[in-house]
């Protein structure tokens, strides 16, 4: 079945380790992944053992209570793309009622109307009843395929027969690397708005270009995605995202309309000019900037967010525009619109403080305690996200520049730093809370994490200090 999985986004909670900061500065292709397609590579057929035991097992099952099953969607395109296939959907005319009574043992979850999610040796098989205005019974496998949201994806394998099914032509819709609606775009796009991101999503994803008939549906139609549920949006945002050159995906939303409804505030840097240090516009510098920085979520919406609030605090004096205090707007706005996308808190909040800190500068006469101060600033978790943001955001200014090796040197320099094992948290003094009440005789509250800042201050200008009994003393002379 063709469907949107929950977003799953892994957070790395390292402190302190490098990671790998590549950027696509000459990888600027227009296609969208790894998974695109020679048309000679198509198999035209399905080989049967690479089938999970689970998705043949249900079949059986199916078939022996006298029911119908066909694997669908996602997993045949991908066969016949010569890839591996992520997710294994069954359609069959049984009821959800049915298909628990045919698996009374199996873990299930019944998660959205006509699905039953079983869960059989650790693999999840969604099993859906077939699509249609009559439904179960009433439908048959062609009608079900009606219904589904392009012609790549309207393809059937029968699990027993063992032929592909596909009245929609999708075969040779994957042979001319198009994506194109099944019959009717715009009934496609009324029974679910999100496949019009998807269509664009996909066309990056697979190297594809849209048929004009879908584009054009997608142009007029746009205005329904105000009706899809935020966290739907959320989802297939990143998706778009995490293609290798996302700006190609971005500029069709904006033509078609559907980034003025999902995220209005990234347009109104369009065509908006900036100052003798950027070769392009506000909007087109993000574009950029995305493109170039290495293909991770926290990445690549600190990307692009990074100066999406420049339009709002743009200024002309004399003669020159100016972008006061663009970086903290730019969080502020990030944090807003993250929340209204229904963003996990986590997730805000690295992505805001890697906008907030984008602007660094670095100097070669800054001194080591400067260096301490900007990791705690930051946080050490946060440094080398930091610096590939950096050296994206300095790469999208379009002229070149002699910065990159500034930043490399700053990078050295910290993790040089982070080495030594300095504190730069609360944690990591030899004193902690309790030690504090003990020699003090405070109770718990916030006088406790005033004298730990001040003495992890101390700690940060002279790493020497972090002693248990340089500390004490000099928490006595914090209280006296």
């Amino acid at each position: 079945m063709s469907r949107l999985l929950p977003l799953k986004v892994k957070l790395n909670k390292n402190t302190g380790s490098e990671i790998n900061c590549r950027h696509n500065f000459n990888d600027m292709r227009l296609s969208g992944s790894s998974k695109i397609l020679k048309s000679d590579t198509m198999t035209l057929t399905i080989n049967k053992e690479k089938i999970p035991p689970a998705v043949l097992e249900i079949s059986r099952r199916l078939r022996t209570g006298g029911y119908q099953a066909f694997l669908v969607g996602g997993a045949v395109r991908d066969f016949l793309l010569g890839v591996r296939a992520k997710d294994w959907d069954v359609a069959t005319d049984a009821s959800p009622g049915v298909i628990r009574d045919l698996f009374p043992a199996t873990k299930s979850f019944h998660l959205k109307h006509g699905t039953i999610t079983l869960v059989i040796k650790g693999r999840h098989v969604e099993v859906t009843t077939f699509r249609g205005p009559e439904g179960g019974a009433g439908s048959g496998i062609e009608e079900d395929l009606a219904h589904r949201d392009f012609t790549i994806n309207a393809m059937a394998y029968d699990l027993i027969g063992g032929k592909i099914i596909d009245p929609f032509g999708g075969m040779e819709d994957i042979r001319r690397k198009v994506v194109r609606a099944v019959l009717n775009p715009i009934e496609r796009f009324q029974e679910d708005p999100l496949r019009m991101m998807r269509a664009i999503r996909f066309s990056q994803e697979l190297g594809y270009s849209i048929v004009p008939e879908t584009l054009m549906a997608i142009t007029t139609f746009s205005h329904a995605m105000s009706g899809v549920a935020v966290e739907r949006i959320r989802d297939e945002l990143v998706r778009v995202l995490m293609v290798t050159r996302p700006s190609v995906g971005f500029n069709l939303m904006r033509k078609t309309g559907l980034v003025q409804v999902i995220l209005p505030e990234l347009v109104e840097g369009y065509r908006k000019r900036q100052n003798n240090f950027h070769k392009y516009t506000i909007y087109r510098h993000i574009m950029e900037t995305v493109d170039a920085i290495e293909r991770n979520p926290v990445l690549r919406l600190s990307a692009l967010f990074h100066d999406i609030a420049k339009p709002r605090v743009r200024e002309r004096i004399e003669g020159r525009w100016r972008f006061f205090s663009h970086a903290e707007a730019s969080a502020e706005l990030a944090r807003q619109i993250m929340r209204r996308l229904q963003f996990s808190n986590e997730l805000i909040s690295r992505v805001s403080i890697l906008v907030a800190n984008h602007m660094f500068d670095y100097k070669k006469e800054l001194s080591d305690r400067a260096i301490r101060r900007f990791i705690k600033r930051v946080g050490a978790e946060h440094v080398d996200k930091l610096i590939c943001l950096r050296k994206a955001d300095d790469f999208a200014h379009g002229w070149g520049s002699d910065y990159g090796d500034r930043i490399e040197e700053f990078s050295k320099r910290i993790h040089d730093q982070m080495r030594r094992a300095p504190a730069l948290s609360i944690s990591d003094l030899a004193l902690n809370g309790h030690d504090v009440m003990a020699i003090t005789g405070l109770p718990p509250g916030p006088r406790v994490g005033h004298i730990l800042h001040k003495l992890l201050e101390s700690v940060i200008e002279n790493p020497e200090h972090n002693q248990r009994q340089m500390l004490i003393e000099m928490l006595e002379n914090i209280e006296k």
